[in-house]
């Protein structure tokens, strides 16, 4: 059983990178609409793959979508339960890039704040209530929870309804994934805007050899778990693997999920690979005015010259997790719909 006050090994690296991506928004660094192109090609190797711009293009076809249910389905709005236990700054922030996003494409979302006394049972009781509530289509628990009491943390992503589990987090939702049934349930967010990357970058993913440093089950499980459904031969690699180096030389596209800043050196990428960062921790920088930078899992400034696409940080996956999260809710919805 995970407490909550426990660290949380299976969201923690997740959380990390979107605190820090949400917080470099807050101070000022929104999508970025420098460039029309969605793929920003500087050159024959290094080519920007700009999750920023890609999720304004994904954002605004699902505020049509938005419009386009309500028309159809006499007003119908997706709405989504954002249920935070306590007040932790840092979840106070992700929680607020939620709120904004639902706003800007028309999602009423609402936020259920409860004491950090909550304990196990009352945090079920809201959750069931939410689950039975028509008007509802989308519940999100926001982790890690902020309490004094032990609560089972799977157990309450596994209490959210699977047809309202937006975050892909039940274990029903994550089994699909397992078991290549991509169709039927919500893909979990960071994986999902991993692989429409890589779509957008026009890379034949079929026959491709995909490597995946990580195996959380959160991102590195998934991740591998979709690259193979789409017809790639993946390898994932964890702490235990040997020769990293390698195994990174080999791959078409690499994907890393690590938490670790600037583990995968620049000379082991291949030639013409694409490379997808999922890491994003804030170092000391003297330099800068904050004192501290963003860095990716990757070294991005030796690893562009030998890639062919390459994600920036920020502003690579952290902006299409958000996004998918959004897809999500508007899907969720609409299979709503069809039950009226």
């Amino acid at each position: 059983m995970l407490s909550c006050c426990q660290p949380r090994v299976l969201v923690g690296f997740a959380e990390r990178r979107l605190r820090c991506y949400y917080k470099q928004i807050i101070n000022g660094n929104k999508f970025s609409s420098q460039s029309s192109s969605l793929l920003i090609k500087t050159k024959e190797y290094g080519r920007l793959l700009s999750g920023s711009d890609i999720a304004k293009e994904i954002l605004l076809t699902l505020s049509q979508e938005v419009k386009k249910l309500k028309v159809q389905n006499s007003g119908l709005i997706p709405q989504l339960a954002i249920v935070q236990v306590g007040a932790r700054e840092d979840s106070n922030v992700y929680v607020k890039m939620k709120l904004k996003a639902a706003k800007n494409i028309g999602i009423i979302a609402k936020h259920i704040v409860l004491p950090s006394s909550t304990n196990e049972i009352e945090l079920l009781g809201i959750l069931s209530h939410l689950n039975l509530d028509p008007h509802v289509h989308g519940v999100i628990v926001q982790m890690p929870l902020d309490c004094v009491n032990s609560i089972n943390s799977n157990l309450i992503t596994d209490s959210v309804f699977p047809n309202k589990d937006v975050d892909g987090l039940n274990s029903r939702n994550q089994g699909k994934v397992a078991v290549g049934d991509l169709a039927t349930g919500f893909l979990p967010c960071t994986p999902s805007g991993c692989l429409e990357l890589v779509k957008r970058s026009g890379t034949k993913i079929e026959g491709s050899h995909t490597v995946v440093i990580g195996r959380s089950r959160i991102v590195g499980t998934p991740v591998s778990e979709l690259f193979k459904w789409h017809n790639a031969t993946v390898t994932t690699c964890h702490s235990k693997t040997k020769n990293l180096d390698e195994v990174v030389a080999n791959a078409d596209i690499l994907v890393v999920a690590i938490g670790q800043p600037n583990l995968i050196k620049g000379e082991w990428i291949k030639k013409g690979a694409v490379v997808i960062d999922c890491g994003i921790t804030s170092i000391p920088d003297a330099t800068r005015k904050s004192g501290s930078r963003l860095v990716g899992d990757v070294d991005f400034e030796q690893a562009r010259k030998r890639a062919s696409w390459i994600t920036p940080v920020p502003g690579g996956v952290g902006p299409m997790t958000v996004v998918m999260l959004m897809k999500n809710i508007v899907l969720a919805a609409v299979k709503a719909a069809r039950t009226l």
